[in-house]
Protein backbone atom coordinates (compact mmCIF):
# COMPACT_ATOMS: atom_id res chain seq x y z
CA UNK A 1 0.00 0.00 0.00
CA UNK A 2 1.31 3.46 -0.91
CA UNK A 3 2.30 5.87 1.81
CA UNK A 4 -0.54 8.20 2.84
CA UNK A 5 0.86 11.64 2.12
CA UNK A 6 -2.00 13.37 3.96
CA UNK A 7 -1.69 11.36 7.20
CA UNK A 8 0.43 14.07 8.80
CA UNK A 9 -2.17 16.68 7.88
CA UNK A 10 -4.99 14.78 9.57
CA UNK A 11 -2.88 14.19 12.67
CA UNK A 12 -1.65 17.78 13.01
CA UNK A 13 -3.29 19.26 16.10
CA UNK A 14 -0.89 21.92 17.40
CA UNK A 15 -2.91 24.87 16.13
CA UNK A 16 -6.25 23.28 17.06
CA UNK A 17 -5.04 22.56 20.60
CA UNK A 18 -3.78 26.14 21.02
CA UNK A 19 -7.13 27.52 19.86
CA UNK A 20 -8.94 25.22 22.29
CA UNK A 21 -6.81 26.54 25.14
CA UNK A 22 -7.48 30.14 24.10
CA UNK A 23 -4.01 31.34 23.20
CA UNK A 24 -3.50 30.74 19.48
CA UNK A 25 -1.47 33.84 18.49
CA UNK A 26 -1.20 33.58 14.70
CA UNK A 27 -3.12 34.80 11.67
CA UNK A 28 -4.90 37.51 13.64
CA UNK A 29 -7.00 39.45 11.16
CA UNK A 30 -6.49 43.23 11.07
CA UNK A 31 -9.63 45.08 9.99
CA UNK A 32 -8.06 48.54 9.75
CA UNK A 33 -4.60 49.99 10.30
CA UNK A 34 -3.12 53.36 11.11
CA UNK A 35 0.34 51.90 11.60
CA UNK A 36 0.92 52.33 15.30
CA UNK A 37 -2.73 51.39 15.99
CA UNK A 38 -4.80 48.62 14.38
CA UNK A 39 -8.38 47.45 14.64
CA UNK A 40 -8.83 43.74 15.40
CA UNK A 41 -12.11 42.01 16.16
CA UNK A 42 -13.71 45.43 16.59
CA UNK A 43 -11.17 46.58 19.19
CA UNK A 44 -8.29 49.01 18.84
CA UNK A 45 -4.81 47.69 19.65
CA UNK A 46 -1.40 49.35 19.89
CA UNK A 47 0.71 47.60 17.26
CA UNK A 48 4.15 46.60 18.53
CA UNK A 49 4.48 43.51 16.37
CA UNK A 50 5.21 45.20 13.05
CA UNK A 51 8.45 45.95 11.19
CA UNK A 52 7.01 49.21 9.82
CA UNK A 53 9.86 51.06 11.55
CA UNK A 54 9.36 54.48 9.93
CA UNK A 55 5.57 54.33 9.65
CA UNK A 56 5.74 54.68 5.87
CA UNK A 57 3.27 51.89 5.05
CA UNK A 58 0.41 54.25 5.92
CA UNK A 59 1.94 57.51 4.65
CA UNK A 60 -0.60 59.18 2.29
CA UNK A 61 2.16 60.11 -0.17
CA UNK A 62 3.30 56.49 -0.43
CA UNK A 63 -0.28 55.29 -0.89
CA UNK A 64 -0.93 57.88 -3.61
CA UNK A 65 2.27 56.91 -5.44
CA UNK A 66 1.15 53.27 -5.35
CA UNK A 67 -2.24 54.31 -6.78
CA UNK A 68 -0.59 56.39 -9.52
CA UNK A 69 1.57 53.43 -10.55
CA UNK A 70 -1.48 51.18 -10.68
CA UNK A 71 -3.41 53.64 -12.84
CA UNK A 72 -0.45 53.84 -15.25
CA UNK A 73 0.63 50.18 -15.46
CA UNK A 74 -2.29 48.17 -14.08
CA UNK A 75 -2.65 45.87 -11.11
CA UNK A 76 0.17 43.50 -12.06
CA UNK A 77 2.98 42.84 -14.53
CA UNK A 78 1.70 39.31 -15.38
CA UNK A 79 5.14 38.01 -16.26
CA UNK A 80 8.74 37.66 -15.13
CA UNK A 81 11.32 40.41 -15.34
CA UNK A 82 13.26 38.36 -17.90
CA UNK A 83 10.42 38.17 -20.41
CA UNK A 84 7.54 40.65 -20.35
CA UNK A 85 7.41 41.93 -16.75
CA UNK A 86 9.95 44.76 -16.66
CA UNK A 87 8.46 48.27 -16.49
CA UNK A 88 10.22 51.61 -16.25
CA UNK A 89 9.44 51.84 -12.52
CA UNK A 90 11.51 48.71 -11.85
CA UNK A 91 14.55 50.26 -13.50
CA UNK A 92 13.99 53.60 -11.76
CA UNK A 93 13.87 51.92 -8.37
CA UNK A 94 16.99 49.87 -9.10
CA UNK A 95 18.86 53.02 -10.10
CA UNK A 96 17.61 54.94 -7.06
CA UNK A 97 18.65 52.14 -4.70
CA UNK A 98 22.07 51.78 -6.33
CA UNK A 99 22.68 55.50 -5.87
CA UNK A 100 21.38 55.46 -2.30
CA UNK A 101 23.48 52.45 -1.29
CA UNK A 102 26.50 53.64 -3.30
CA UNK A 103 26.60 50.42 -5.32
CA UNK A 104 27.15 49.87 -9.01
CA UNK A 105 23.87 48.06 -9.59
CA UNK A 106 20.76 46.59 -7.93
CA UNK A 107 18.36 43.83 -8.93
CA UNK A 108 14.78 43.64 -7.61
CA UNK A 109 13.14 40.38 -6.53
CA UNK A 110 9.46 39.74 -5.81
CA UNK A 111 10.19 38.98 -2.13
CA UNK A 112 13.13 39.25 0.22
CA UNK A 113 12.95 35.48 0.65
CA UNK A 114 13.44 35.06 -3.10
CA UNK A 115 16.32 37.54 -3.12
CA UNK A 116 18.27 35.48 -0.60
CA UNK A 117 17.36 32.13 -2.11
CA UNK A 118 18.00 33.23 -5.67
CA UNK A 119 21.38 34.81 -5.00
CA UNK A 120 22.78 32.08 -2.73
CA UNK A 121 21.73 29.25 -5.06
CA UNK A 122 22.98 30.99 -8.20
CA UNK A 123 26.36 32.02 -6.77
CA UNK A 124 27.58 28.88 -5.03
CA UNK A 125 28.80 25.58 -6.47
CA UNK A 126 29.51 22.18 -4.93
CA UNK A 127 33.12 22.96 -4.07
CA UNK A 128 32.22 26.23 -2.32
CA UNK A 129 31.69 26.75 1.42
CA UNK A 130 28.82 28.87 2.75
CA UNK A 131 29.54 30.10 6.28
CA UNK A 132 26.26 31.04 7.90
CA UNK A 133 25.59 32.69 11.27
CA UNK A 134 23.38 30.39 13.33
CA UNK A 135 20.79 33.14 13.87
CA UNK A 136 20.44 34.19 10.25
CA UNK A 137 16.96 34.57 8.82
CA UNK A 138 15.13 31.48 7.56
CA UNK A 139 15.36 32.71 3.96
CA UNK A 140 19.16 32.54 4.16
CA UNK A 141 19.08 29.09 5.73
CA UNK A 142 16.64 27.83 3.10
CA UNK A 143 18.89 29.25 0.39
CA UNK A 144 21.91 27.52 1.92
CA UNK A 145 20.02 24.23 2.08
CA UNK A 146 19.00 24.41 -1.56
CA UNK A 147 22.42 25.55 -2.81
CA UNK A 148 25.07 23.10 -3.98
CA UNK A 149 27.67 24.65 -1.67
CA UNK A 150 28.71 23.17 1.67
CA UNK A 151 26.66 24.68 4.52
CA UNK A 152 28.82 25.53 7.54
CA UNK A 153 27.01 27.23 10.46
CA UNK A 154 29.05 29.17 13.00
CA UNK A 155 28.28 30.47 16.49
CA UNK A 156 26.16 33.60 16.48
CA UNK A 157 28.07 36.83 15.91
CA UNK A 158 31.42 35.24 16.79
CA UNK A 159 34.40 36.19 14.63
CA UNK A 160 36.46 33.64 16.57
CA UNK A 161 34.06 30.82 15.72
CA UNK A 162 34.07 31.95 12.10
CA UNK A 163 37.87 31.85 12.01
CA UNK A 164 37.89 28.35 13.49
CA UNK A 165 35.52 27.18 10.76
CA UNK A 166 37.46 28.83 7.95
CA UNK A 167 40.88 27.52 8.97
CA UNK A 168 39.68 23.94 8.48
CA UNK A 169 38.72 24.53 4.86
CA UNK A 170 40.97 23.93 1.84
CA UNK A 171 42.75 27.09 0.83
CA UNK A 172 41.48 26.81 -2.73
CA UNK A 173 37.78 26.50 -1.75
CA UNK A 174 35.43 29.33 -2.58
CA UNK A 175 34.15 30.90 0.64
CA UNK A 176 31.06 33.04 1.24
CA UNK A 177 30.25 34.46 4.70
CA UNK A 178 26.57 35.37 5.18
CA UNK A 179 25.08 37.29 8.08
CA UNK A 180 22.14 39.51 8.95
CA UNK A 181 23.08 43.14 9.51
CA UNK A 182 20.49 43.27 12.32
CA UNK A 183 19.25 39.91 13.58
CA UNK A 184 15.48 39.69 13.41
CA UNK A 185 14.84 37.91 16.73
CA UNK A 186 17.58 39.17 19.06
CA UNK A 187 17.79 42.68 17.63
CA UNK A 188 21.58 42.76 17.90
CA UNK A 189 23.90 44.17 15.26
CA UNK A 190 26.38 42.01 13.36
CA UNK A 191 30.02 42.35 14.37
CA UNK A 192 30.79 43.32 10.80
CA UNK A 193 34.29 44.77 11.43
CA UNK A 194 35.36 41.57 13.18
CA UNK A 195 33.86 39.35 10.48
CA UNK A 196 35.52 41.36 7.70
CA UNK A 197 38.92 41.05 9.33
CA UNK A 198 38.52 37.25 9.32
CA UNK A 199 37.15 37.29 5.77
CA UNK A 200 40.27 39.09 4.52
CA UNK A 201 42.54 36.54 6.21
CA UNK A 202 40.88 33.67 4.36
CA UNK A 203 39.99 35.43 1.09
CA UNK A 204 36.27 34.99 1.68
CA UNK A 205 33.55 37.24 0.28
CA UNK A 206 30.90 38.73 2.57
CA UNK A 207 27.14 38.91 2.07
CA UNK A 208 25.06 41.09 4.42
CA UNK A 209 21.27 40.92 4.73
CA UNK A 210 20.14 44.47 5.54
CA UNK A 211 16.42 43.66 5.87
CA UNK A 212 16.09 45.00 9.42
CA UNK A 213 18.83 47.63 9.22
CA UNK A 214 17.73 49.54 6.11
CA UNK A 215 16.06 52.70 7.37
CA UNK A 216 17.34 52.05 10.90
CA UNK A 217 21.15 52.19 10.90
CA UNK A 218 23.74 54.21 9.03
CA UNK A 219 23.61 57.67 7.46
CA UNK A 220 20.12 58.28 6.05
CA UNK A 221 19.27 54.68 6.97
CA UNK A 222 21.67 53.03 4.53
CA UNK A 223 22.15 50.03 6.82
CA UNK A 224 24.75 48.19 8.84
CA UNK A 225 27.41 48.25 6.13
CA UNK A 226 27.36 52.06 6.09
CA UNK A 227 26.89 52.21 9.87
CA UNK A 228 30.38 50.71 10.18
CA UNK A 229 31.77 52.54 7.14
CA UNK A 230 32.74 49.34 5.31
CA UNK A 231 30.72 49.64 2.11
CA UNK A 232 33.80 49.10 -0.05
CA UNK A 233 34.67 45.88 1.80
CA UNK A 234 31.34 44.02 1.54
CA UNK A 235 30.75 42.41 -1.83
CA UNK A 236 27.02 41.65 -1.63
CA UNK A 237 24.20 43.51 0.11
CA UNK A 238 20.63 42.22 0.28
CA UNK A 239 17.63 44.21 1.46
CA UNK A 240 13.86 44.20 1.64
CA UNK A 241 10.99 46.65 1.27
CA UNK A 242 8.76 44.98 3.87
CA UNK A 243 10.22 46.79 6.87
CA UNK A 244 11.22 50.47 6.85
CA UNK A 245 9.98 51.04 3.29
CA UNK A 246 6.52 49.79 4.17
CA UNK A 247 5.72 47.42 1.31
CA UNK A 248 7.05 44.07 0.04
CA UNK A 249 9.83 42.75 -2.16
CA UNK A 250 13.60 42.54 -1.97
CA UNK A 251 16.83 43.27 -3.80
CA UNK A 252 20.47 42.37 -4.23
CA UNK A 253 23.06 45.14 -4.58
CA UNK A 254 26.64 44.76 -5.77
CA UNK A 255 28.88 45.04 -8.81
CA UNK A 256 27.49 45.30 -12.34
CA UNK A 257 28.99 41.89 -13.14
CA UNK A 258 27.21 40.31 -10.15
CA UNK A 259 23.84 41.80 -11.08
CA UNK A 260 24.20 40.88 -14.75
CA UNK A 261 24.91 37.28 -13.74
CA UNK A 262 21.94 37.09 -11.35
CA UNK A 263 19.61 38.56 -13.96
CA UNK A 264 20.21 35.49 -16.11
CA UNK A 265 20.90 32.78 -13.51
CA UNK A 266 18.70 33.42 -10.44
CA UNK A 267 15.73 31.10 -10.87
CA UNK A 268 13.75 32.94 -8.16
CA UNK A 269 13.83 35.95 -10.48
CA UNK A 270 13.42 34.26 -13.84
CA UNK A 271 10.50 32.01 -12.96
CA UNK A 272 8.22 34.30 -10.98
CA UNK A 273 6.16 37.40 -11.73
CA UNK A 274 7.74 40.81 -11.35
CA UNK A 275 6.88 43.14 -8.47
CA UNK A 276 3.49 44.78 -9.01
CA UNK A 277 3.50 48.41 -10.17
CA UNK A 278 1.80 49.57 -6.96
CA UNK A 279 4.61 48.08 -4.87
CA UNK A 280 7.39 49.66 -6.91
CA UNK A 281 5.71 53.06 -7.11
CA UNK A 282 5.11 53.09 -3.37
CA UNK A 283 8.68 52.01 -2.53
CA UNK A 284 10.13 54.71 -4.77
CA UNK A 285 8.20 57.35 -2.84
CA UNK A 286 9.04 55.77 0.53
CA UNK A 287 12.75 55.80 -0.33
CA UNK A 288 12.48 59.47 -1.27
CA UNK A 289 10.70 60.34 2.00
CA UNK A 290 13.18 58.35 4.11
CA UNK A 291 16.03 60.41 2.70
CA UNK A 292 14.29 63.77 2.88
CA UNK A 293 12.87 63.37 6.40
CA UNK A 294 15.73 62.22 8.65
CA UNK A 295 13.66 63.18 11.68
CA UNK A 296 11.78 59.89 11.24
CA UNK A 297 14.91 57.89 12.00
CA UNK A 298 15.76 60.25 14.87
CA UNK A 299 12.33 59.67 16.41
CA UNK A 300 12.64 55.92 15.89
CA UNK A 301 15.81 55.94 18.01
CA UNK A 302 14.23 58.16 20.66
CA UNK A 303 11.42 55.60 20.96
CA UNK A 304 13.89 52.72 20.91
CA UNK A 305 15.96 54.11 23.80
CA UNK A 306 12.81 54.76 25.80
CA UNK A 307 11.64 51.17 25.42
CA UNK A 308 15.04 49.63 26.15
CA UNK A 309 15.26 51.60 29.37
CA UNK A 310 11.59 51.08 30.23
CA UNK A 311 11.60 47.30 29.87
CA UNK A 312 14.84 46.96 31.81
CA UNK A 313 13.56 49.20 34.60
CA UNK A 314 10.56 46.88 35.00
CA UNK A 315 12.92 43.93 35.23
CA UNK A 316 12.57 42.26 31.84
CA UNK A 317 15.50 40.55 30.17
CA UNK A 318 15.76 42.05 26.67
CA UNK A 319 18.94 40.21 25.74
CA UNK A 320 21.60 41.86 23.61
CA UNK A 321 19.34 44.01 21.45
CA UNK A 322 20.74 47.29 20.14
CA UNK A 323 17.85 48.21 17.85
CA UNK A 324 14.06 48.82 17.66
CA UNK A 325 13.61 45.03 17.82
CA UNK A 326 13.17 44.32 21.54
CA UNK A 327 12.76 40.65 22.52
CA UNK A 328 11.17 40.03 25.91
CA UNK A 329 12.66 36.79 27.17
CA UNK A 330 9.93 34.60 28.66
CA UNK A 331 11.38 31.08 28.71
CA UNK A 332 8.73 28.42 28.24
CA UNK A 333 6.67 28.38 25.06
CA UNK A 334 3.40 27.95 26.95
CA UNK A 335 4.05 31.06 29.03
CA UNK A 336 5.07 33.06 25.93
CA UNK A 337 1.76 32.15 24.29
CA UNK A 338 -0.18 33.08 27.42
CA UNK A 339 1.70 36.36 27.76
CA UNK A 340 0.99 37.32 24.13
CA UNK A 341 -2.69 36.44 24.53
CA UNK A 342 -3.02 38.56 27.67
CA UNK A 343 -1.31 41.44 25.89
CA UNK A 344 -3.86 41.17 23.10
CA UNK A 345 -6.71 41.19 25.59
CA UNK A 346 -5.24 44.31 27.19
CA UNK A 347 -5.02 46.12 23.83
CA UNK A 348 -1.44 45.34 22.74
CA UNK A 349 -0.67 43.51 19.49
CA UNK A 350 2.61 41.62 19.88
CA UNK A 351 3.69 38.15 18.82
CA UNK A 352 5.48 35.27 20.53
CA UNK A 353 8.51 33.66 18.91
CA UNK A 354 9.28 30.05 19.76
CA UNK A 355 11.58 27.30 18.51
CA UNK A 356 12.85 27.09 15.77
CA UNK A 357 12.73 30.90 15.38
CA UNK A 358 14.64 31.11 18.69
CA UNK A 359 16.55 28.58 20.77
CA UNK A 360 14.54 25.81 22.34
CA UNK A 361 13.29 26.83 25.79
CA UNK A 362 14.10 30.50 25.19
CA UNK A 363 10.75 31.68 23.87
CA UNK A 364 10.24 35.43 23.61
CA UNK A 365 7.53 37.96 23.04
CA UNK A 366 9.01 39.87 20.11
CA UNK A 367 8.29 43.59 20.18
CA UNK A 368 9.37 46.18 17.65
CA UNK A 369 8.83 49.90 17.60
CA UNK A 370 8.11 52.65 15.09
CA UNK A 371 8.88 56.32 14.73
CA UNK A 372 5.12 56.95 14.74
CA UNK A 373 4.53 55.53 18.23
CA UNK A 374 3.62 58.39 20.57
CA UNK A 375 4.87 58.79 24.14
CA UNK A 376 1.36 57.92 25.29
CA UNK A 377 1.46 54.69 23.24
CA UNK A 378 4.78 53.66 24.73
CA UNK A 379 3.87 54.57 28.32
CA UNK A 380 0.73 52.44 28.05
CA UNK A 381 2.70 49.53 26.60
CA UNK A 382 5.15 49.63 29.53
CA UNK A 383 2.30 49.91 32.03
CA UNK A 384 0.58 46.83 30.61
CA UNK A 385 3.79 44.80 30.43
CA UNK A 386 4.49 45.60 34.08
CA UNK A 387 0.96 44.56 35.03
CA UNK A 388 1.25 41.23 33.20
CA UNK A 389 4.69 40.53 34.61
CA UNK A 390 3.18 40.70 38.09
CA UNK A 391 0.15 38.68 37.03
CA UNK A 392 2.03 35.87 35.25
CA UNK A 393 5.16 35.78 37.37
CA UNK A 394 7.42 36.04 34.35
CA UNK A 395 10.59 36.84 36.29
CA UNK A 396 10.32 33.60 38.29
CA UNK A 397 10.21 31.40 35.19
CA UNK A 398 13.57 29.66 34.69
CA UNK A 399 14.73 29.28 31.12
CA UNK A 400 14.36 25.62 30.27
CA UNK A 401 16.92 23.99 28.05
CA UNK A 402 17.35 20.25 27.61
CA UNK A 403 20.48 19.11 29.48
CA UNK A 404 23.41 19.29 27.11
CA UNK A 405 21.20 20.54 24.28
CA UNK A 406 20.80 24.02 22.78
CA UNK A 407 18.56 23.54 19.78
CA UNK A 408 17.98 26.18 17.16
CA UNK A 409 16.86 26.52 13.59
CA UNK A 410 19.87 24.60 12.30
CA UNK A 411 18.39 21.40 13.69
CA UNK A 412 15.93 21.75 10.84
CA UNK A 413 18.51 22.98 8.34
CA UNK A 414 20.69 19.95 9.00
CA UNK A 415 17.94 17.59 7.92
CA UNK A 416 18.51 14.52 5.78
CA UNK A 417 18.96 16.71 2.72
CA UNK A 418 21.54 18.95 4.33
CA UNK A 419 23.41 16.09 5.99
CA UNK A 420 24.50 14.87 2.59
CA UNK A 421 26.87 17.85 2.67
CA UNK A 422 29.85 17.28 4.92
CA UNK A 423 30.01 19.61 7.90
Amino acid sequence: MAKDIFKKCREYRDAQDARAQGFYPYFRCIDDSRGNHVLCQGEEKIMIGSNNYLGLAQDPRVIEAACDATRRFGAGCTGSRLLNGTITLHEQLEEALAQFLQREAVLLFSTGFFANQGAIIALTESEDAILCDRENHASIIEGCQAALGQLIPFRHNSALALRNRLKRLPEEAGKMIIMDGVFSMSGDIADLPGMLQVAKEYEAITYVDEAHSLGVLGPQGRGTVHHFGVNDEVEIVMGTFSKSLGSMGGFIAGSRELIEFLKHKARCLIFTAALAPAVVGGVLKALEIMQSEPERIDQLWTNTRKMHEGFKSIGFNIGSTQTPIVPILIGSEAKAFRFAQRLFEEGIFATPAVYPAVRYGEAIVRTSFMSTHTSQDLDLVLEIFAKLARELGTFDDPIYTEPGRRRNVFDFALSEQARTKTL
